[in-house]
């Protein structure tokens, strides 16, 4: 049930092609009007809507099909329709990452997870992390991480479910007393 090309129902879970950047750019604005995108994303509707086409090619180009340092997967219905996303980026050791820590382990991060609301509890996001993970493995990385604004119960449910676990690192949010939460996944 996992990786390029595998099927789940009437879907395919896939990468993204560079092509593919208006359906990109479609769906992380749709994922940015979800209610509950204020903590999901640090991006916002805003932001991201003012952005030119140029910057969704060359954000589609940099992880799609075939992309060493990052790969998108999406799951894609029967009708071309795109219900779900999540994104690695590769990190590598020695670099600095966006809370400006020295990255250690060659590792892999999760971002961008969203599944449309009608397809969530179908099993969709489980098969889109496997999908992820299984490149990430491949791609020779130690661990996964992710981080989870400390509100969102839901999606802490799922990672901590699919056996993500808390880190212990935490992050303040700018411009507020709330955190991101780090979870982590080893490999096994």
């Amino acid at each position: 049930m996992s990786g390029n090309g595998e099927p789940l129902g009437d879907r395919v879970i896939r990468a993204v092609r560079a092509e593919e950047w208006p359906a990109v750019k479609e769906l992380r604005l749709t994922a940015l009007r979800d209610p509950v995108a204020h903590l999901a994303f640090v991006e916002t509707y805003a932001d991201a809507a003012a952005q030119a086409d140029d910057f969704w090619r060359d954000r589609t180009a940099r992880t799609a099909e075939g992309s060493e340092g990052a790969q998108q997967f999406i799951a894609e219905a029967s009708d071309g329709r795109w219900t779900g996303s999540v994104t690695v980026l590769v990190e590598e050791p020695g670099t600095t990452d966006w809370t400006g820590t020295v990255v250690e382990h060659k590792q892999g991060h999760l971002v961008g997870v969203y599944v449309r609301p009608e397809d969530r509890g179908s099993g969709l996001t489980e098969v889109l992390f496997d999908a992820a993970l299984d490149w990430s493995w491949a791609h020779g990385v130690e661990r996964v991480r992710l981080f989870v604004h400390e509100e969102n119960a839901r999606a802490y449910r799922f990672y901590r479910k699919v056996g993500f676990e808390p880190s212990g690192l935490t992050v303040p949010l700018k411009d507020s007393d709330k955190r991101e939460l780090e979870l982590v996944l080893e490999r096994g």
